[in-house]
């Protein structure tokens, strides 16, 4: 196994045991490499890998750049609202995965 499929191996294992952490069961797991696959090019990049959740400016990068552009969901108060509620919903863990963060929105979302 290469060392960037290694990485990315441990980002997903990171985004699963997170979800866990939260309640989520099951997982999605072909959902989870989905999204963690978007990330290949950024694996090095361990601020691209987390959400802070108590930053309105990151929050509202997520939804523009994923609930808007990636999920296609315009409505703006509807997309901040499920972003915040994952906020919420992780709020006892200190490094949020993004992969984790991601798979909950997109979940929430349908």
């Amino acid at each position: 196994m290469s060392e960037r499929e290694e990485k990315l191996a441990r980002l997903i294992e990171k985004a699963e045991s997170q979800l866990s952490e939260v309640g989520v069961s099951p997982i999605d797991s072909g959902l989870v490499a989905e999204i963690a696959g978007r990330f290949k090019m950024m694996l090095d990049n361990k601020d691209a890998m987390l959400v802070s959740g108590s930053d309105p400016s990151e929050l509202e990068t997520v939804r523009k750049n994923f609930v808007e552009k990636k999920l296609g969901v315009t409505d703006k108060d509807k997309g901040m609202a499920v972003v915040e509620k994952v906020a919420s919903q992780m709020s006892g863990i200190k490094m949020k995965s993004r992969v984790a963060f991601y798979y909950l929105v997109q979940k929430e979302l349908g």
